[in-house]
């Protein structure tokens, strides 16, 4: 599976789950574990890369507007939701988060930002064709701490000093 592959793949399953984050992972599962183990492996290198690619601090700074907080394991989840936003919101945002205040048309964070079954899907579908665990991905680990500079996602003030569009539009 190429990077072409992986982007057609979250995209048809998303349009069919009419961007709802759970429908969208069941869809996604449902359609992983038509390929072959080989090929889940490939879609989760892809998918494993792109979450790390978006540990940064801006990203957190932008869950946490978003989200109105952003602790660690709603920050893991933003991280899958946005990979499953499509191509064109995920390296939007990763190469400048303050641009979805223009690539979300709106975000209710009832719904919006939960993607974590997203990122069980492979998984699960690697254990329903083999009966094992999704074995080493052999990428590098990710870096210690998130890329960018640090911020205090707790801080009203310094969100939106950081990330003011999307302050202005999705803050307080």
């Amino acid at each position: 599976m190429d990077e072409t592959e992986f982007w057609e793949l979250v995209d048809s399953t998303r349009e069919a789950a009419e961007g709802d984050p759970d429908d969208h992972a069941e869809l996604l599962l449902e359609r992983l574990v038509r390929l072959d183990p080989d090929t889940v492996l490939d879609f989760a290198r892809h998918f494993e890369a792109r979450y790390n690619r978006a540990d940064t601090w801006d990203l957190r700074a932008a869950a946490a507007i978003l989200l109105g907080g952003a602790r660690e394991e709603a920050f893991d989840s933003f991280r899958c939701w946005l990979i499953g936003r499509g191509r064109e919101v995920f390296e939007g945002a990763v190469h400048d988060p303050e641009a979805l205040a223009e690539l979300l048309e709106d975000f209710d964070p009832a719904v919006d930002g939960d993607g974590e079954e997203l990122g069980f899907a492979a998984d699960e579908a690697h254990e329903a064709l083999t009966g094992a665990e999704m074995p080493d991905l052999g990428l590098a680990p990710p870096p210690p701490e998130p890329e960018g500079v640090p911020l205090d996602v707790d801080d009203d003030t310094a969100l939106a000093d950081r990330l003011p569009r999307l302050w202005d539009r999705f803050g307080g």
